[in-house]
């Protein structure tokens, strides 16, 4: 077993634990963090793609009773056939785009430069919709209307350029809506559910010749981290929006993108 190796892995499920639903971008992160640990190459794009799954299975666990209650009622209560109709309309732009673009998208701007770029650019927009944002008029995703759905699934397609932040996208696109913080950020994490199994199952499918048995314990030890780190964010996230805004990520995008953006001036990727 490769020890150097092992560590790596549980580095980068951390790394995507924390960066998955923080407004911050974990695809940035991943391509960032991986160049700087020297992980890249169709192993590792295919190794960050499965640790996605023990991220999202956070999420998943976390709001297990209220998922059950949606599937167990969805043919009698009109409360669940809003919630899963709004998540199909506000999943659709993404995974429309995400089709048609993924070869293009994964070929041009997977590199730290273009992250670097789209992390400064994404924390000044946090900063502008934090600011001019319209007064919440939506306080539980109960109430979204069709229109605020597809708001938000528009938003989430921004994400497709690596460095935005699909969380980011999704909770500014709400905010800008008129859902509230808390509002935004939950139908962020359900919006989450079919998006990032969608994107990894089929992120899988398209590179599964590079999985090998030997590679079986690194991709666990990510994958565990991955989920019991997204354990904690999604908890702290619920827990920070009620009484705080997203200012101090976008202040972390803004500085962090900054230092990449010299770094790389620098030193070439």
């Amino acid at each position: 077993m490769d020890i150097l190796l092992i560590l790596k892995a549980l580095i980068l499920g951390l790394v995507e634990a924390a960066s998955e639903f923080l407004p911050i971008s974990s695809t940035g992160h991943l391509i960032i963090v991986g160049d700087f640990l020297n992980f890249t190459g169709p192993r590792a794009e295919t190794f960050e793609i499965f640790i996605q799954l023990g991220a999202i299975l956070a999420v998943v666990w976390i709001y297990r009773e209220r998922l059950l209650g949606v599937a167990l009622s969805l043919g009698r209560d009109r409360a669940a056939q809003r919630l899963t109709l709004n998540l199909m309309i506000a999943f659709l732009p993404a995974a429309v785009l995400g089709l048609l673009l993924h070869k293009y998208i994964t070929h041009y701007l997977f590199n730290p430069v273009t992250v670097a770029g789209a992390l400064v650019v994404g924390g000044i927009a946090i900063l502008l919709i934090e600011r001019y944002a319209k007064a919440s008029r939506i306080q539980d995703i109960d109430d979204l209307r069709w229109k605020d759905a597809l708001l938000v699934g528009i938003a989430q397609s921004l994400a497709l350029f690596p460095g935005v932040s699909r969380s980011g996208a999704t909770i500014m696109g709400g905010m800008v809506g008129g859902l509230s913080r808390f509002a935004a950020t939950e139908f962020s994490f359900f919006l989450a559910i079919p998006t990032m199994f969608a994107a990894t199952f089929y992120s899988l499918y398209k590179e599964w010749s590079h999985l090998v048995l030997a590679d079986a314990p690194m991709f666990i030890v990510g994958f565990v981290a991955a989920f019991l780190g997204g354990l904690v964010v999604v908890r702290f996230l619920l827990a920070y929006v009620g009484q705080h805004s997203f200012a101090p990520f976008a202040w972390y995008r803004i500085g962090f993108g900054g230092l990449l953006l010299l770094y790389f001036h620098y030193h070439p990727w």
